[in-house]
């Protein structure tokens, strides 16, 4: 299994990780039985992403990916870091190996899930704005 050097930058450096205190959005996704978990904390200020941190427990790829998504939405509307896929995370890397593309699935699913619970906080229902947060596919059946 070949990575690019970027998924081994951000495997063995990864950028904004740990938790934010008082943080306006968490969310968590993924499952203990297909090994990777992602925890996502958003600081949102005005419409804006100010910060971004997270916790993975998971392989290599899970926290490269976790650690490039958090790049990506840093210092984003959250209209535009709603538009983050995980095809865009995959590219940001320069790729990932097959078995490894439901870890960005996971990343992509993190920060809906903060943003779901950023907007539960307001009292508003995510639903209409950030759609359904489903478990990645690969953990389905687990």
């Amino acid at each position: 299994m070949l990575y690019s050097d970027k998924v081994l930058e951000h495997f063995a450096n990864p950028h904004n990780v740990g938790e934010i205190a008082d943080a306006d959005g968490v969310g968590e996704v993924g499952n203990a039985k297909c090994g990777d978990i992602m925890k996502m904390y958003l600081k949102i200020q005005n419409g804006v992403i100010t910060d971004a941190k997270f916790k993975t427990f998971g392989c290599g790829a899970a926290i490269a990916t976790s650690s490039m998504a958090t790049d990506m939405i840093k210092g984003a509307t959250i209209e535009d870091a709603l538009k983050l896929s995980n095809q865009a995370v995959v590219e940001a890397l320069d790729g990932l190996p097959a078995s490894k593309i439901h870890c960005s699935v996971l990343a992509e699913q993190a920060v809906k899930s903060a943003l779901s619970d950023y907007y539960r906080r307001q009292g508003v229902d995510p639903t209409p704005i950030v759609g359904n947060v489903e478990e990645c596919e690969a953990c389905h059946g687990l």
